[in-house]
């Protein structure tokens, strides 16, 4: 086995026990097996068992007891109610200065990013092997780099991005596909394709927090629609708001979404693409996560269930694959020569060797086998944060339980502040995105995203630790302020 896919023997077993007691087959209370129990039913050694006990104990799925060995942790609660009950009409205001603040501590070495969406290390990027396939590529077809490149782009990428899409259900066209930079650009297109100026688009909430300067910079409305942490989309709200013709289009995220991590149930995704189709209102979906599914098969997207091309559907390489080369890509529907004019007025083009590299990789089959590994790394790192939170933030604290991706959704006891704490986390060099940031309004000031995208050593666990600590501190803090108040 090469070395970047060699996982030690201790660390193999630690994840073993972490699935049995993040799945419910080791409840919380229960007593571990003793040590030289354990090493001789694995048929390991007394040091394997002890550093696997000591990576479990210190990721808080396990905890040393006086006398009594080890026991499993209590889990942390799910999430289980929909996140706002009100349909809300919001002014997509620029970006904030505490934005500014958290992308300036970002950048620098002794912070502990714990808020972007940006993956880091080695064991989440092939970054050798396109290494070796941009320069063969370059080798191969040096008037590449001479030449320039009209909309839609490179053929080949586009050809196995449509071969790709039957793996979540969606049969697209290799001709109606458009490259773009990034996911960002393609939503962009998609909006000035479908939406005019005063418009209102129907979004998730919480949403994507560069989903409101975006909005806003095309002049458009949102309206924040109810979701469900497991479920999405609160039905009833999308079909009072489509029959009363309030929306221009929808931005959404179905599977995967950031960041609550939620996919919408198949019958779900059935009746959205439906009603987009009877009432002609366009669905742009953001399906950037989607082959970062925890379950296999994967879930199809929305788009599979589009009979009349009123979804229009994107995605991009950013979060897997790339993130330099910024590579998305959308497919418009009915709306697919709208969409590659404007990228032609835009930006025209793409790079080709980056694109041709990255459609190489998606053809010689490395990015399944990359996609089948980062999915098992994200699954466990999932579970390994909420045991972290579980562990050292205050009793009455929940978390989503995510269907794929790498980031949480937590939510504090209501006393606490996420904004003050992303202020006091700044002051410690840990950056976290709190909930405000999510919405317009204060209903999230008690939550925070986190991000599960970076080894998780002794710094991040450290950070995590202190996090908690502040979030305990400030939840004492308001409740020696309501005593106090009461005397």
């Amino acid at each position: 086995m090469s070395p970047r896919g060699f996982v030690p023997l201790y660390r193999r077993l630690a994840d073993e026990i972490s699935d049995a007691i993040t799945t419910g087959r080791l409840p919380s209370g229960t007593s571990m097996l003793s040590l030289r129990d354990c090493a001789a039913q694995n048929k390991l050694s007394i040091n394997t068992v002890v550093a696997a006990y000591r990576l479990l104990e210190d990721r808080g799925f396990i905890a040393s007891r006086p006398q009594s060995g080890f026991e499993v942790c209590s889990v942390l609660q799910e999430l289980d109610r929909p996140l706002e009950v009100n349909v809300t009409n919001v002014s997509a205001d620029s970006e904030s200065d505490l934005m500014s603040e958290l992308l300036e501590a970002h950048q620098r070495p002794s912070c502990v990013d714990l808020a972007f969406a940006s993956p880091r290390g080695k064991r989440f990027f092939p970054s050798e092997a396109l290494a070796r396939l941009t320069r063969t590529v370059l080798q191969n077809q040096r008037s590449l780099v001479a030449s320039y490149v009209l909309p839609p782009g490179s053929q080949l990428l586009r050809d196995e991005i449509a071969r790709r899409a039957l793996r979540l259900g969606m049969s697209l066209e290799p001709q109606n596909i458009c490259l773009t930079h990034g996911t960002t650009e393609a939503l962009q297109l998609a909006l000035r394709a479908v939406a005019r100026p005063g418009d209102a688009i129907g979004i998730e909430v919480p949403s994507y927090f560069n989903l409101y300067p975006l909005l806003n910079s095309l002049g458009l409305r949102g309206i924040e629609i109810p979701t469900h942490p497991r479920t999405g989309f609160v039905m009833e709200n999308i079909e009072a708001l489509l029959a009363a013709k309030s929306l221009a289009a929808i931005v959404c995220m179905p599977t995967v979404q950031n960041p609550l991590g939620y996919t919408m149930p198949i019958e779900n995704k059935k009746r959205l693409a439906d009603l987009a189709s009877l009432h002609q209102v366009p669905i742009i979906e953001d399906c950037i996560y989607a082959e970062l599914q925890f379950s296999e098969p994967l879930q199809p997207t929305l788009k599979s269930f589009d009979k009349d091309g009123w979804v229009l559907v994107c995605g991009g390489f950013s979060k897997t694959l790339a993130p330099d080369y910024r590579v998305g890509w959308l497919e418009g529907g009915r709306f697919t020569q709208a969409v590659q004019r404007l990228k032609f007025y835009s930006s025209a083009s793409e790079s080709m060797l980056l694109c041709e590299t990255i459609g190489l990789f998606l053809k010689n089959g490395g990015y399944e086998r990359h996609l089948k590994s980062l999915r098992r790394l994200y699954q466990s790192q999932i579970n390994t944060v909420r045991s972290l939170v579980s562990r050292h933030f205050p009793k009455g604290t929940r978390a989503t339980q995510p269907h794929g991706g790498f980031v949480l959704w937590i939510e504090l006891p209501e006393p606490v502040d996420s904004v003050q704490l992303a202020q006091d986390a700044l002051s410690n060099d840990i950056v976290i995105m709190p909930g405000q940031l999510y919405s317009k309004g204060e209903r999230f000031r008690n939550c925070f995203r986190l991000t599960c995208c970076q080894e998780i050593d002794d710094r991040y666990i450290g950070a995590v630790a202190k996090l908690g600590d502040l979030a305990s501190s400030a939840l004492e803090s308001s409740k020696n302020e309501t005593v106090s108040n009461r005397i």
